[in-house]
C-alpha cells in the first residue's frame, strides 16, 4: 500500500465519521470548499502540463495551447445552457473516464490500450453508478433542475452485474497473466467496498466530495507533480501550487461571474455542475497526453 492509498483510506472513515456527527448544513459547505479547493487546483495547472507535453513541438504554441484550451471550455459552457441534458450525459461519460484512467493508469501500463480504455470506462461508471444509486433522490432533483427530465428508478440491477462482471473478467485475466497483483486486486475491491459504505451514508455532494478530492483529486496532484518536477516532495509541491494559483483564481471568480450572471434563470447546483463540466472536457484531455507521454518516456 503506497501512503496516498493510506491516507484516501484513513480520511475516507474521517469522512464517514463526519456524515454522522455534524449538521448536514456544515456538512455540505465543507463539501463545497474541498471541492472549489483541493478539486479545482488538481485541474488549475492543465496549461502548464500541456506546455510540458509540447515543449519539444514545432507546432504548437503557448498561445494556440491557451486559445484551444479557451475555446473548449466556452463550448461546454455553451452547450450545457442550450443542450443541457446532451452535456450532462456527455460530463458523466467523460468523468467515468477520466476517474478510470486516473485511478489504474499506473496499473494497467502494460494492458492492451483497447482494453483498457473500456476498463477506465467501466470502472469510473460503476463508481459514478454506486454514487447515484445510494442517492437518487438527490441525483432526481438535481438532473430535473438541470435538464428538466425526471427520471425514475435509476438502480437497473443487469447494468450493476454487467460492470461488475466486466471488470472481474479483466482483474481476473490481468492477475492470470501476472501484470497484476493479487495484494493489488484485493484492496482494489476493498477499495470500492469502503466506498459504496461511504456513498450509501453520505449525501450526494458530501459522498461525491470524499471521493472527487481524497481517491481522485489529491492521487492526481500527485501524479501532475511528478510528470512537471520528476518527485513528489513538499518543493514541487509549493512551485505546482504557486503556479496553480492565477489559474484557480480565475476559476473562483468566473464561477461567480456566472452565478451573478444567470441566478435568476439556473439554480446553484445547474451553474456548479455546468461548471465542473466546462473544466472537465479540456482537463480529461489534458490527462490523456499527459499519461501518454508518461508511458512513452517509460518505454
Amino acid at each position: 500500500m503506497n501512503n496516498i492509498f493510506k491516507f484516501s483510506i484513513v480520511t475516507s472513515f474521517l469522512g464517514l465519521w463526519i456524515t454522522t456527527h455534524v449538521p448536514e448544513n456544515f456538512e455540505l459547505a465543507l463539501g463545497f470548499i474541498l471541492i472549489f479547493t483541493f478539486g479545482m487546483i488538481h485541474g488549475s495547472n492543465d496549461l502548464l502540463i500541456m506546455n510540458k507535453i509540447f515543449e519539444k513541438s514545432k507546432y504548437y504554441s503557448k498561445f494556440s495551447i491557451l486559445t484551444a484550451y479557451l475555446l473548449i471550455v466556452l463550448l461546454a459552457v455553451l452547450v450545457f445552457y442550450l443542450l443541457p441534458a446532451l452535456a450532462l450525459s456527455l460530463f458523466i461519460l467523460f468523468s467515468a473516464y477520466h476517474f478510470g484512467e486516473q485511478h489504474w493508469e499506473q496499473s494497467f501500463i502494460k494492458c492492451n490500450n483497447s482494453l483498457k480504455s473500456v476498463f477506465y470506462f467501466c470502472y469510473g461508471m460503476l463508481i459514478l453508478y454506486l454514487l447515484f444509486t445510494f442517492n437518487d433522490t438527490g441525483v432526481k432533483s438535481i438532473v430535473f433542475e438541470i435538464t428538466g427530465f425526471k427520471i425514475t428508478n435509476l438502480f437497473k440491477l443487469p447494468i450493476l452485474i454487467t460492470l461488475g462482471c466486466f471488470i472481474g473478467i479483466v482483474l481476473a485475466l490481468e492477475l492470470y497473466s501476472k501484470r497484476l497483483t493479487i495484494e493489488i486486486v484485493l484492496t482494489e475491491l476493498f477499495s470500492l467496498l469502503v466506498l459504496a459504505i461511504i456513498f450509501n451514508s453520505s449525501s450526494l455532494i458530501w459522498g461525491f466530495t470524499i471521493y472527487f478530492i481524497l481517491w481522485h483529486s489529491i492521487p492526481s496532484l500527485a501524479e501532475q507533480i511528478k510528470f512537471v518536477y520528476g518527485d513528489f516532495k513538499l518543493e514541487s509541491t509549493l512551485k505546482y501550487c504557486k503556479s496553480a494559483s492565477p489559474y484557480w483564481i480565475i476559476s473562483l471568480i468566473g464561477m461567480i461571474a456566472l452565478y451573478t450572471i444567470f441566478s435568476d434563470e439556473k439554480h446553484f447546483y445547474s451553474l456548479f455542475f455546468a461548471f465542473i463540466a466546462a473544466v472537465t472536457f479540456p482537463h480529461a484531455f489534458v490527462m490523456v497526453k499527459m499519461f501518454s507521454k508518461k508511458k512513452h518516456e517509460q518505454l
